[in-house]
């Protein structure tokens, strides 16, 4: 396949989306890590996609990015045992779910859609500067169209709202992906984000109400398989190999919302996030 000897992390990969993006670049030769907290089900689907692809370099490493310890540790171990990364897929979310916090004490979806991924790309970008021409894949979504940032209030303690908590998170992904698209110019490292259509997924599990209107509407639904194409596309298609700091879905450019194009907000929400991480990142 086209990505023999190519190095890919997946983070999130055990289920939905992520899981059949790492079968397809499995099947294209790619040296597949999966990324997880839950590793007893990403073993179970790592399993699954080797024997069904051929592809034995499908590997599980454990990484749980609402624990910035644990990401350390992953990014750690990663550098360590691999040597090289053609390709990070930021693809592991949560959704909907009521108040918590991680264990760094940020608001559970803001933790891990944005800090957790914002975190571990910049521990693994100097192995992605080396391996260039590289590609940064993150999962946003439609839902970026309902967000903005709160600066008063990132951590949502004196107002929360889970779907909108939800939308606020996708909206940071695709400011992430423009001002670290425009960080990462003239070094062969592409950075995009993409919305993998509404796609039935454990996602919803948090939300009786959710799963019980996706059942009805699952019709219009994408199988995970149809919501993976536009993150194997962005992870491999050619066409792509110079284009940066765009926002994709269904495989082609997307509109993005007025805020997620604000340059200002991208450079804030960059600052304050290496501020809450303790990271520079220049």
């Amino acid at each position: 396949g086209e990505l023999e000897g190519k190095v890919v992390i997946i983070t999130g990969a055990n289920t939905g989306i992520g899981k059949e993006t790492a079968r397809d670049l499995a099947r294209r030769g790619a040296r597949v890590i999966i990324a997880c907290r839950d590793t007893a089900k990403a073993e179970a689907a790592a399993s699954e996609i080797r024997a069904e692809t051929g592809n034995q370099e499908v590997i599980v490493k454990k990484l749980d990015l609402a624990d910035t310890k644990s990401i350390r540790e992953f990014a750690e171990r990663f550098l360590a045992e691999e040597k090289e990364l053609h390709i990070l897929i930021n693809n592991a979310g949560v959704m909907l779910c009521p108040y918590s916090k991680t264990a760094d004490g940020f608001e559970m979806q803001l933790g891990v859609n944005h800090l957790g991924h914002f975190l571990l790309t910049f521990l693994l970008l100097e192995r992605l500067k080396q391996c260039a021409p590289a590609r940064i894949v993150n999962v946003s979504s439609l839902a970026h169209h309902g967000g903005w940032i709160r600066f008063h209030d990132l951590q949502g303690e004196k107002c929360y709202n889970r779907g909108l908590a939800y939308c606020h998170s996708k909206l940071a992904n695709v400011l992430f992906t423009r001002e670290l698209a425009r960080r990462l110019q003239g070094t062969k490292v592409t950075a995009n984000a993409l919305h993998p259509g509404s796609v039935y997924s454990d996602l919803v599990r948090h939300s009786f109400v959710m799963t019980w209107l996706w059942k009805i509407f699952s019709f219009f639904l994408k199988t995970p398989c149809e919501g993976a194409q536009t993150s194997i596309y962005c992870a491999v298609a050619e066409e792509l190999e110079s284009v940066t700091g765009q926002y994709f879905s269904d495989c082609q450019p997307a509109y993005v919302s007025p805020r997620g194009r604000d340059d200002e907000t991208a450079k804030k929400l960059w600052s304050v996030s290496c501020e809450l991480l303790g990271i520079q990142w220049d």
